[in-house]
């Protein structure tokens, strides 16, 4: 067995786990082959949300729920969601198990194009998740750096799209390589922005976590 195999599954079998509602709606969505958060990823998002403390969470890509359920319970009291959906017929069950969990007033769902909604939100936020269409994320990014907090957390999951980064542009599929390059640019972009500062984490999909520089912390130009 691989070292990163065995060392996934030694993390795995020191996990408490979810909570019996969050763990029924993981096995409903594997079964249903609804992509979400792997377990190890899981476990870091819910720690970065507790690190954070955050007030206003946007997570892009809500899917059935899974992701957002986890952070709100590590989130403080009052802090609120806003999770972003295209797909209708996710975000109705989405709805439903925040409805069912009891937070349907402290996680707000916005159906539509994440492209359109992200240009029309006011609020700003000290943590972001994107979990969405990976080959959106590097179009997203400007907006999504107007709509962080100085301080803020930016979580990108999945950016080594199941080891296809690694690869070169000609190894991978055809009809993947446009995403390809995107996430290359979109991970170059996070860590050589002056306002952020990235690291990429070899966790599940891969993670790479950046943080928004207060502007003390870093000199313009």
């Amino acid at each position: 067995m691989a070292d990163r195999e065995r060392i996934a599954d030694f993390i795995l079998s020191l996990e408490k786990g979810h909570g019996a509602f969050c763990e029924r709606i993981g096995k409903e969505a594997r079964d249903n082959h609804v992509p979400i958060l792997l377990p190890e990823t899981a476990s870091f998002l819910k720690t970065m949300v507790a690190a954070v403390c955050p007030r206003r969470i946007l997570e892009v890509g809500t899917a059935v729920g899974y992701s957002a359920l986890l952070m709100a319970q590590a989130m403080p009291e009052k802090a609120v969601i806003t999770t972003i959906e295209r797909d209708q017929l996710r975000a109705e069950l989405a709805r439903e198990h925040f409805e069912q969990a009891g937070l349907k007033e402290r996680i707000v769902l916005m159906e539509g194009d994440a492209g359109e909604i992200l240009r029309d939100l006011t609020d700003s936020y000290d943590f972001i998740f994107m979990d969405a269409a990976k080959g959106q994320y590097l179009h997203w990014l400007p907006r999504i750096l107007e709509l962080m907090e100085p301080g803020a957390v930016l979580f990108s999951d999945n950016v080594f799209q199941e080891g296809d980064i690694f690869e070169s542009r000609f190894a991978v599929v055809r009809r993947d390589r446009t995403i390809h390059s995107r996430m290359r640019e979109y991970l170059y972009e996070l860590k050589h922005r002056a306002e952020l500062e990235t690291s990429i984490v070899p966790m599940g999909d891969g993670v790479a976590l950046s943080v928004k520089r207060k502007e003390c912390c870093y000199e313009k130009g």
